[in-house]
């Protein structure tokens, strides 16, 4: 059972995310919280899967909770974004903060489903148009530094490479696969070892160090 807690600031929206997730069969949400301190609060009491995250509400932003509840809480937790605004600086400061996903509020239910339980299995979600958005904001901020290979690149076999480009470039498991003529687990596998052997928490983090390594650019997005 994935436990979810929903954190906005508006009760009909928490409402509406409650009766949708709670009638999936593995998902029951577990808490509320209605500002960014009340959701730091809950979290570390409730001890949720993952956490829907609102970024614009009192007591404390969306992104500074996530820090925070990141900061504190077990390894295991996951927190998506969803806002309104599909704002540059959210996207990047989304993933800075440690998010696993970012979804704007228009998300269809069925996309919002399937990103709960994609960072609950330790994916994460980000389409290929925020993808593409956060990558642009990425190379404005640090045009100097695109093409510079961190060392901790030197740790991935070639294939491991191929695969973090392709991540890098908003592909999931199964277009990897196709695209690589593997398997969607072999696929998996590959991207699961880069984030081990790169230290790097999930997916999300895999698409910065693919541009900041130079495995992808902005403009090679489709």
């Amino acid at each position: 059972m994935i436990r979810i807690l929903i954190a906005d600031d508006q009760a009909l929206i928490r409402a509406g995310f409650r009766a949708l997730l709670d009638a999936e069969p593995d998902m029951e949400v577990v808490g509320e919280a209605g500002s960014g301190a009340e959701a730091v609060s809950e979290s570390l009491r409730l001890a949720p899967d993952v956490v829907l995250m609102d970024i614009r509400m009192p007591g404390g932003d969306g992104l500074e909770a996530t820090r925070r509840i990141l900061e504190s809480a077990p390894g295991g937790l996951r927190v998506v974004i969803l806002t309104t605004f599909e704002l540059d600086e959210y996207v990047t400061g989304a993933i800075r903060a440690g998010a696993s996903g970012f979804l704007v509020k228009d998300t269809e239910p069925e996309e919002l489903i399937r990103a709960v339980r994609a960072v609950h299995d330790g994916d994460a979600m980000l389409s290929p148009s925020v993808t593409r958005r956060l990558l642009e904001r990425l190379a404005a901020e640090r045009p100097a530094e695109a093409g510079r290979a961190p060392a901790d690149v030197g740790l991935l076999t070639e294939r491991e490479r191929e695969v973090v480009a392709l991540v890098g470039q908003g592909l999931n498991n199964a277009e990897i696969a196709a695209r690589l003529v593997i398997t969607p687990l072999t696929a998996k596998t590959h991207v699961s070892r880069a984030m081990t052997k790169l230290g790097l928490r999930d997916r999300a983090q895999l698409v910065v160090l693919a541009y900041e390594s130079g495995l992808v650019r902005p403009g090679w997005l489709a």
